[in-house]
């Protein structure tokens, strides 16, 4: 692995909180994989010197929750304009038995590199797509790709013991596994994949689809039991809209984060996405385990279900990730769109409860909601937080070289009075110099070393034609 220095930098965003979201740099040493020094620096001799004089610096981009396979199922018409539940039947399930190990491998490829060009250096796919009897392997398929792109990879592997309604008449893909099949199935993953380091590239964690739906209260417990035995995380969907809600009260008379805590589903080893729909008590509650929430902006708002109480929650002691959930209800699944959409979002939830003066209120809009510092740091080191990743702490000497390097050389960026800010506040996709995962180059000059983006786009084209045809 090279030694290497990032000279003159305009601007570096460390991903750390208050007065250390920032450094004046300009420069940043690399050796052996890890940030050894910050400041203004001299090259050594031998040293590897890059010229950022044009660049901001970020730390890489910690993605918490994803389906990657959903990467050929963006803007399904039958969908676009469902809200959560019908837009599952409409969309993921209708096509989850057409997909291959081709098609998933696809997928899977289409999304990482997605990803990968935003400046994201970690993944983590709730990946659900398993039943018994699959001729494929989904958990080795999404390994392999992540190590051909060089990327941190953590497998949420996903599973259901039983089925909703919705899905009762559709194919044999979606029958449920056994309890037993899944738990020797992750013990089978953890022995192969899962590295416990702080720095690892690979990691796996139990991940039931939803408490509430896809397995019986008793398997709950004991997966939590399991997964703590061996030493993994736990992760799941909660709260995405009202609908949990109302299931938690019919079937367990509670609230859906007190359910979760019956059945020993709270902590700092886990997270949930969405928690969109809370409540003061669950807020609390979250807070006083230290369980942790995948904030998932875009596809909250695609999906017509609400805006998560952010700043409530980490108030609260709830550690904050991002993620940008799958590609069929997002369809820009990629970190610079989530992180600005997180950054406005919070704003304007904070705004919509402003009202005039006269009638009571006392504040006029919600600005000072989230500022770009918080949204890197929820998308980085809070990330790296919510995985048990602690060798990525940010950019600080020390941890780990994920680092990406943003050319703001696109007209959006012209005139901008603090370039650091450009990546998140101005959006859209600025030219990626480079991205470093570990120090290891993954991205150069905003190419992906040994792959042809037109070609994979083509396959993409024939990929939706492909399944398109089978309607």
């Amino acid at each position: 692995m090279k030694n290497f220095l990032i000279r003159n930098l305009q601007a570096i965003m460390t991903g750390l909180p208050g007065a250390a979201a920032r450094h004046a740099g300009p420069d940043i040493r690399v050796r052996d994989g890890v940030i050894a020094a910050i400041g203004k620096l001299d090259a050594l001799p031998g040293e590897e010197v890059l010229e950022a004089g044009d660049c901001v610096a970020y730390p890489a981009w910690v993605n918490t929750h994803h389906h990657l396979f959903q990467s050929l199922l963006k803007g399904d018409p039958l969908g676009i304009n469902a809200t959560l539940t019908p837009w599952l039947a409409a969309t993921p399930y209708r096509y989850r038995a057409r997909f291959d190990a081709e098609l998933f491998r696809l997928a899977a490829r289409i999304g990482m590199v997605e990803l990968l060009r935003s400046g994201c250096g970690t993944i983590a796919d709730h990946n659900y797509l398993y039943y018994p009897g699959m001729p494929f392997d989904t958990s080795e398929i999404l390994f392999e790709e992540a190590e051909r792109l060089g990327l941190r990879f953590v497998l949420c592997r996903g599973t259901a013991t039983r089925t909703r309604q919705l899905e009762a008449d559709l194919p044999s893909a979606l029958r449920p596994e056994t309890l037993d099949g899944f738990l020797a199935d992750m013990e089978r993953l953890a022995r192969r994949f899962h590295d416990p380091s702080p720095a690892a590239l690979r990691r796996v964690v139990m991940a039931p689809t939803t408490p509430l739906y896809s397995a019986a209260p008793e398997e709950l417990r004991e997966i939590a039991v399991a997964a703590r035995e061996m030493g993994l995380r736990l992760h799941s969907h909660l709260s995405e809209t009202v609908g949990y809600q109302d299931s938690a009260q019919a079937m367990h008379g509670c609230t859906p984060v007190e359910f979760c805590e019956r059945i020993g589903w709270l902590g700092p080893d886990v997270w949930f996405a969405h928690l969109v729909k809370l409540d003061e008590a669950e807020i609390a509650l979250l807070g006083r385990t230290g369980t942790g929430i995948a904030h998932c902006p875009q596809s909250n708002g695609r999906l017509g279900s609400g805006i998560a109480p952010i700043r409530a929650l980490e108030a609260a002691g709830v550690p904050v990730s991002i993620g940008v959930d799958g590609a069929a209800s997002n369809e820009a699944a990629d970190m610079i769109s989530e992180t600005h959409a997180a950054w406005l979002m919070q704003r304007a939830r904070r705004g919509q409860e402003a009202t005039p003066a006269w009638r009571g209120g006392h504040f006029e809009g919600g600005a000072d909601e989230a500022t770009v510092e918080d949204v890197v740091r929820w998308g980085s080191s809070g990330g790296a937080r919510v995985l048990g990743l602690g060798a990525l702490d940010g950019l600080q000497v020390g941890q780990q070289a994920d680092i990406a390097l943003y050319r703001l050389d696109d007209p959006r960026y012209f005139g901008l009075h603090d370039p650091a800010i450009g990546p998140v506040a101005s959006g859209g996709r600025p030219f990626l110099k480079a991205l470093w995962v570990g120090g290891r180059a993954v991205v150069r000059d905003d190419a992906i070393p040994d792959l042809d983006l037109a070609e994979l786009g083509s396959q993409a084209r024939r990929a939706v034609a492909q399944m398109l045809a089978g309607n």
